[in-house]
């Protein structure tokens, strides 16, 4: 994490103070250019970070579907089957080279916006896209691609999770209806999808740093920013939470199941129960209290209650909004260019309590 993040951002320093010092004037000196800062300081130490968070948060995820016996048994072998082919493609040499070749192919041509300028910064002088100061050099083709390729990388992993995750939709599941996790025992698939938010992090950490840019150093307003700023951040949130949602038709199968079991089952019960206690001669008051058909008359309530209360998906509303939470936090300082610290202080304590 050290070693990439200084060799993506220490050049730069290096080559854009001798710039300086060589009489480059720049209107917006290398240290005051608050994307480059926050994207090579922070976002980059944090994805390489996040390689480790996610391996371990995810793996008792993978074993959690035999510990739990939700894959049965007869299907074992397909479940083996789809864990093989993720971690072949996960560890494939060619399929790197070949993000590696994609972002300096590719990339360097969609990435523009950053040095098609009128005015002279750090990396790049007036006159060109290519008109670069060395500074600019060692950003255009080094540092850039570097976050590109880690990015994409990211994406490539989400992909293998998420194809893994459909192929085990497809096997027929143990779900268990009554399961108190309200989820047929899937709601550790929800809890799971925080492992990603240090990449959600990440991504909020480059969005503030556009933001901040655009009003910092060219007049915007950040109120003009709200709808893509929220719209960020459900886009990503969704991105996470939406492929859970193969395995929605499963439960859905489940949840229907168990009503009609349960439904059954507690039909067959109030009859007798009725018949034994109402129609029947019930006897004293007093055989009733504490009678273990009234107790077991409860329980079937409370398992039939906790049916007909299944989700259909294997996450709630506090999964989304700790999500949310975690890709949206990267923007809350930028409302100091709004609000004050003591206000911003209390506004936050306000939604929070």
């Amino acid at each position: 994490m050290i070693v990439i993040t200084l060799f993506a951002w220490l050049p730069l320093l290096l080559l854009a103070s001798i710039g300086s010092l060589a009489g480059n004037v720049a209107r917006l000196s290398f240290l005051h250019d608050v994307e480059v800062q926050v994207r090579l300081l922070i976002a980059l130490p944090i994805l390489i970070a996040a390689e480790l968070v996610v391996h371990l948060r995810l793996r008792p995820v993978v074993r959690g579907f035999i510990r739990r016996q939700i894959v049965p048994p007869k299907s074992l072998p397909r479940f083996d089957i789809a864990l093989d082919s993720a971690k072949r493609v996960r560890d494939s040499i060619p399929v790197e080279c070949g993000l590696l070749l994609f972002v300096y192919v590719v990339g360097l041509w969609v990435w523009h916006t950053r040095v098609e300028i009128n005015t002279a910064t750090w990396y790049a002088m007036p006159g060109g896209r290519w008109h670069l100061t060395p500074a600019g050099f060692w950003y255009v083709f080094v540092s850039i691609p570097l976050v590109q390729f880690i990015l994409l990388r990211w994406y490539l992993r989400l992909f293998i999770w998420f194809r893994f995750l459909w192929q085990v939709s497809r096997i027929e599941l143990h779900l268990v209806p009554t399961h108190p996790d309200r989820s047929a025992g899937l709601a550790f698939l929800g809890k799971s999808a925080y492992a990603f938010s240090p990449i959600l992090f990440a991504q909020g950490v480059m969005l503030a740093g556009v933001l901040a840019s655009r009003v910092l150093y060219h007049g915007e307003k950040l109120v003009s920013f709200k709808l893509q700023a929220g719209g960020f951040v459900v886009v990503f949130v969704f991105a996470i939470l939406a492929p859970l949602l193969m395995f929605t038709p499963q439960m859905a199968r489940a949840k229907r199941k168990g009503l009609a079991d349960y439904g059954l089952l507690a039909q067959r019960y109030v009859d007798s129960f009725e018949q034994k206690w109402i129609v029947d001669n019930p006897g004293p008051f007093e055989e009733l209290l504490g009678a273990a058909d009234i107790q077991s008359l409860a329980d079937l309530g409370n398992s039939y209650a906790m049916v007909r209360e299944m989700r259909s998906v294997p996450f709630g509303l506090d999964d989304i909004s700790r999500l949310a939470a975690a890709t949206a936090a990267p923007l809350v300082p930028l409302l100091l260019t709004i609000f004050s610290f003591e206000e911003l202080i209390l506004r936050i304590i306000k939604v929070v309590f």
